[in-house]
């Protein structure tokens, strides 16, 4: 009998729109949808897409519980043999979707689960560990090739087959180490790669490190009572209604605003929009998480020369690292050309 799949996706590549229909909740039809028809084709004869279950990303993010909820109810009826989601790309919010949904089916259902991402997408670093990922290009212009390693993957898994290292069979490290019997002892292998990075040949390690970029610091402010400061923020803090539709989480934008006459946040004129935190306090007094009263203050106090006359902010959570780099990059670069010498980055 042949193996049962279920495919989860997002709005968009179910048909339903884009952001204008990101808020729609889990639902399911008993049939292959948008990716999963050509999943179904190339597992026919070894596996049938039996169901696929939908969610807009945004009321994924947003509804995180209810919705992870929702969608594994709707998958366990399906009583699949596997979950494949996605592929996500480079799509901050679908990835973590489709990560959350994964993690969840493998530990409540306990079948195995299978998705697709860009390496930088921040649903890898948070749901690696939990379900396996096949590397993708960064858009859906690499979906062909994508669907290929998700199905090949995937059926790999259902074989009962013991799966080598990540790098072996195609798939994102997950981190975790597993003993191997070798032919030759460790001193002996690493004397060998030792000897293959000497001479320039291709080696490969078989204990993998995180790779970090390193920042050099910048020099300390030299006076500070003639610096002109400047307030950033990743906390979500916008002028009500949020003018520039800024994501709640996995932005793709940030907001520029004129703070020159003002001295104070209230929740009349500033709000909360940020999806990874309860906004509660921060709808109450905005200031905590964008401190522009105090800011006020210690300008009034001589603590430093001049508060920079706009604030930039945008949201953290779920922020693909591109984009991130992306924003600090314009911000920093404008920051210096108008004559600001240091930032206050404010988080959650």
């Amino acid at each position: 009998m042949p193996k049962r799949v279920v495919c989860y996706i997002n709005q968009f590549f179910a048909g339903l729109g884009g952001e204008e229909q990101a808020h729609v909740p889990p639902s399911s039809r008993a049939e292959a949808v948008g990716p999963a028809m050509q999943i179904q084709n190339i597992l026919v004869g070894e596996a049938e897409v039996v169901g696929t279950v939908i969610c807009g990303d945004s009321y994924y993010g947003e509804h995180l519980d209810e919705a992870r909820a929702a969608c594994v109810e709707l998958i366990a009826g399906f009583r699949p043999d596997i979950l494949i989601a996605g592929p996500a790309f480079n799509a901050g919010r679908y990835g973590v979707a489709c990560g959350d949904i994964c993690g969840a089916v493998t530990e409540t259902l306990g079948i195995p689960s299978v998705t697709g991402m860009y390496p930088e997408n921040p649903g890898v670093e948070l749901y690696r560990k939990k379900t396996y990922m096949v590397p993708t290009a960064d858009s859906a212009r690499g979906m062909k090739d994508a669907l290929a390693a998700v199905s090949s993957l995937a059926m790999k898994i259902l074989s009962g087959a013991d799966l080598g290292a990540a790098e072996d069979e195609g798939y994102i490290s997950r981190g975790i180490r597993k003993n191997f019997f070798h032919e030759t002892n460790g001193a002996r292998r690493a004397v060998d790669m030792l000897l293959s990075k000497i001479k320039g040949k291709p080696f490969r390690t078989e204990y993998e490190m995180p790779v970090f970029k390193r920042i050099t610091p910048a020099e300390p402010v030299k006076d500070l009572k003639k610096a002109t400061i400047a307030l950033v923020s990743s906390g979500g803090i916008v002028p009500k209604g949020n003018p520039d539709h800024i994501r709640v989480s996995s932005a793709e934008s940030y907001g520029v605003y004129d703070i020159s006459n003002i001295d104070d946040l209230t929740p009349e004129n500033f709000e909360s929009i940020h999806g990874g935190y309860d906004r509660v306090w921060a709808n109450e007094d905005p200031d905590s998480v964008l401190p522009l009263d105090v800011m006020r203050e210690m300008e009034k106090e001589g603590v430093f020369g001049k508060l920079y006359k706009y604030v930039f902010t945008t949201t953290g959570t779920g922020t693909a690292v591109a984009n991130a780099e992306r924003f600090g990059q314009e911000i920093g670069e404008r920051l210096k050309k108008e004559g600001v010498d240091a930032v206050i980055l404010t988080s959650t």
